[in-house]
């Protein structure tokens, strides 16, 4: 059937459209739209190194942003790493420092289960202090589940930190872990669905962060 002539300019406008969308597409999928997204750091020990071999967890946690996943077997908050396999970790107050501003404005600590509860305050402070001068705007710390005593004592002094700082944020797993099927025989590392469980836990949080961090001078 030949085009009329009114079916024509329809058709013209139709086609610009369709390309200004495949332009836009193009466009996002960008390596510098991708840089656009906001970096998010997530710093933690054996425990969120299961995100490694859980890549759905990773997806969940990260979607829409530019995160970062440094947890490793052994970490420690302060004091020196203990090693594993031959190899020490970073402290998270070295890899903090080392990072510097590309650990981004908003970063994620779940480190602890390593050490005991004496001095983790003031590691902790030190931390912070580390963090701010990256010029990381928020952090969120998260609490260790309390398999031992010496993890409600940690928990208690992660629990105060808000009172101290800033643009802290605590993320309580050990009670949203409480009574859950999400861990292996010592209750702490975690299985697939405890990797997703975190995840799930902290994307508001992040997400609530990463936008207050962006109304917030450095």
């Amino acid at each position: 059937m030949p085009m009329t002539r009114r079916a024509a300019p329809a058709l013209a406008v139709i086609a610009a459209a369709l390309a200004a969308l495949l332009i836009g597409a193009l466009v996002a999928a960008s390596p510098a739209a991708a840089a656009k997204k906001p970096r998010v750091t997530l710093i933690g020990d054996s425990i969120t190194a299961s995100f490694a071999y859980v890549p759905a967890a990773t997806r969940l946690l990260g979607a829409g942003l530019d995160l970062r996943v440094d947890a490793k077997v052994c970490r420690r908050l302060v004091d020196a790493s203990c090693s594993y396999r031959g190899s020490t970790p970073l402290t998270a107050l070295e890899l903090v420092r080392s990072r510097g501003s590309a650990l981004g404005r908003v970063v994620i600590l779940h480190v602890g289960y390593n050490e005991g509860s004496a001095g983790y305050a003031k590691d902790l402070d030190a931390t912070m202090k580390a963090l701010r001068r990256a010029g990381v705007v928020s952090v969120i710390w998260v609490t260790l589940r309390e398999q031992r005593s010496v993890y409600a004592s940690t928990n208690g002094a992660i629990r105060a930190a808000p009172r101290r700082w800033k643009g802290l944020r605590v993320v309580d797993w050990n009670a949203a872990s409480r009574g859950r099927p999400w861990f292996g025989s010592d209750g702490l590392h975690l299985n697939s669905a405890g990797a997703k469980g975190l995840a799930r836990l902290l994307r508001p949080q992040v997400l609530q962060a990463v936008a207050q961090s962006r109304s917030r001078p450095g």
